[in-house]
């Protein structure tokens, strides 16, 4: 009885490997795509027959350009579904088609090549599209009138549904948010310098391990490199704020924040600095928004310090308040300040802090609340500190364990 069970559970396990993974995405995302195939396939149509109009009895709409309208409309960012994909794909597939039908002649044997030349076409040309399988089956099996056609077929009607499908595409995917083309950037290689990454790259995963996994793994992606390798980068992301805790800019923000409005002349500006012995001061209008930063390294390109001749003298020059009416020099905080400012709210976890002030080369970050108005700062120690105390807790939860 018991083995009876064994291979009882082994069999269901085996068959619930061919249940369907869950789809993790929402209803909006849902709709968004099914409308963009019903109105993408409808005006395809529709301006198809315009353009052909009645007299040839062509179909409007071929078959595999509704398999081409889930790849557009569902899943955009597939490199499957780029606008070189749908066109060359099946006009390459057309083509092989229509030119294993003139030399086999209709037959079941010229289908199977037809598809198997067609996918190596794609392959070769870098233009792999799953529909242009079917659409090189359909050269062979589609009826007299196809094969009537001939190389007519490859214009109409796959070269005009396919264009008209993906310029639909690329309007539809714009406007409602999905990037479209998803371009590809260019092969990392070896190419790789390790002095050539951002901080926050030298940390984790490289690109180059990325490469190296899928040339190892060797199967047809339908993702694109790019788009999965920042899905690694935000699992990390993930990870460390799961390891830190929800620790927010507003825990460890300067709430006591030293601040200028745009009028603040140099003078006040420079002496608010030495003061309180900081490098930024956030410039912020009545309502304590954040217009712009005006740090140490604004009054020394304004000052001209090209040259270290009369260092002091240049900066004393930029910083005196001018006592006539017109100046040609700055007088005042707005006028040599940085801007836009890169700003984070108050709820944001720190961990999100990490790429502004590790790879933008930022040393300040004001931080706003919900109404955009200013209620700290964060430096680089301030996240460090943060970091190293979080490390800290790690290690005392590690040796308690």
């Amino acid at each position: 009885m018991r083995r009876k069970w064994s291979f009882l559970d082994a069999g269901v396990a085996w068959l619930q490997t061919f249940l369907p993974a869950q789809v993790n995405i929402d209803f909006t995302e849902r709709m968004r795509a099914c409308l963009g195939m019903l109105a993408g396939l409808l005006i395809t149509g529709l301006a198809t027959r315009w353009m052909l109009g009645t007299a040839m009895d062509l179909p409007m709409l071929l078959a595999p350009i509704g398999a081409s309208a889930v790849l557009l409309f569902g899943v955009p960012a597939s490199p499957l579904a780029q606008p070189w994909a749908i066109v060359g794909g099946n006009m390459v597939s057309a083509l092989v088609g229509v030119t294993c039908v003139y030399f086999l002649g209709v037959s079941m044997a010229t289908a199977a090549l037809a598809t198997s030349v067609a996918v190596a076409a794609m392959f070769l040309l870098r233009c792999l599209h799953p529909p242009g399988g079917a659409v090189a089956l359909s050269a062979v099996l589609g009826g007299p009138l196809i094969v009537a056609l001939g190389y007519r077929y490859v214009i109409f009607p796959v070269a005009i549904n396919s264009v008209l499908l993906m310029l639909f595409a690329l309007l539809y995917n714009n406007l409602t948010g999905r990037r479209y083309p998803h371009a590809a950037q260019p092969d990392h290689g070896s190419k790789h310098n390790t002095t050539d990454l951002r901080p926050i790259d030298r940390l984790g995963f490289k690109p180059e391990d990325l490469d190296e996994v899928l040339q190892q793994y060797n199967q047809v992606l339908d993702v694109s490199r790019d788009d999965l390798e920042s899905l690694f980068l935000q699992t990390e992301m993930h990870a460390y704020r799961r390891r830190f805790g929800e620790i927010t800019c507003a825990d460890i923000m300067s709430r006591d924040v030293v601040a200028a409005e745009f009028g603040t002349t140099l003078e006040e500006a420079w002496t608010l600095l030495r003061q309180h012995r900081i490098k930024a001061l956030p410039v912020i209008d009545r309502a304590r928004r954040v217009i712009g930063i005006v740090t140490l390294v604004d009054f020394m390109k304004n000052a001209n310090l090209d040259v270290y001749a009369s260092f002091d003298e240049k900066l004393r020059q930029l910083i005196r308040r001018t006592r006539t009416d017109h100046s040609a020099k700055p007088e005042v905080v707005g006028q040599i300040m940085s801007k836009p400012v890169q700003t984070a709210g108050h709820d944001v976890h720190i961990v999100e802090l990490v790429p502004l002030l590790s790879d933008q080369s930022l040393h300040h970050i004001p931080i706003v609340n919900d109404e955009r108005r200013l209620v700290g700062m964060v430096t680089q120690s301030d996240l460090i500190a943060a970091l190293y105390r979080g490390r800290l807790s790690d290690v005392a939860v590690a040796s308690q364990a």
